[in-house]
């Protein structure tokens, strides 16, 4: 499966930060029973990896991402512990798109960064932090220099701005932890974050 049709499995990309392990598979899911079936882990916390080979082991329809890869050697872990994607706040120096056997979705957050990205191969990117560096008005602006890049805003983007970012024609899906409120998952709350999931999984096109 390619990095596009993974970002088309759902107008929405769960941005997950799991600190336990035991939560991983019971939350990947509930998002997956929702209609969100491309997640992105995020590798910030000691649990992450387990948190990965779990879902990629146990959630039948799931797709499994790592997030926040910071360099090839994270990116190597995350395909070695089963995730199908990897996303990046920024460009890995000297990482290009072929390289490794994870596909990446770099951040980009300016002009400049996007030529860079186009010219080590990637066509797909992470706007981040979107509502920082000008959201919707930053992609409407980038469309007409850059009709060869297609993007996944992530940062800020909530259930009432996705549809303004999705209406964009360079906009393939957003990334947002919404779906997955800490309160809810700490608590176990599985069938509220199916439902918020569903929500956002109904923001198709």
């Amino acid at each position: 499966m390619t990095l596009p049709d993974i970002l088309k499995l759902a107008p929405v990309v769960p941005v997950l930060i799991i600190e336990d392990e035991a939560q991983a598979v019971p939350l990947a899911k509930a998002l997956v029973a929702g209609g969100l079936k491309a997640l992105e882990v995020t590798l910030r916390t000691p649990a992450a990896i387990n948190c990965i080979r779990r879902i990629a082991g146990e959630v039948e329809g799931g797709v499994v991402g790592a997030g926040t890869i910071l360099n090839a050697a994270m990116r190597q872990e995350a395909y070695d512990a089963g995730a199908r994607f990897g996303v990046s706040p920024g460009l890995i120096d000297g990482e290009e798109f072929d390289d490794g056997p994870l596909p990446l979705l770099p951040g980009i957050a300016t002009a400049t960064e996007l030529m860079a990205g186009l010219s080590m191969g990637y066509s797909y990117f992470k706007l981040f932090p979107a509502n920082i560096v000008g959201g919707v008005g930053a992609l409407k602006a980038f469309a007409s220099p850059f009709p060869q890049a297609t993007f996944c805003p992530t940062g800020g983007v909530s259930l009432q701005n996705a549809p303004d970012y999705l209406a964009l024609p360079n906009v393939i899906c957003v990334g947002g932890s919404w779906v997955a409120p800490t309160d809810a998952v700490r608590a176990g709350d599985w069938g509220r974050i199916t439902e918020l999931a569903r929500e956002a999984a109904g923001l198709g096109r």
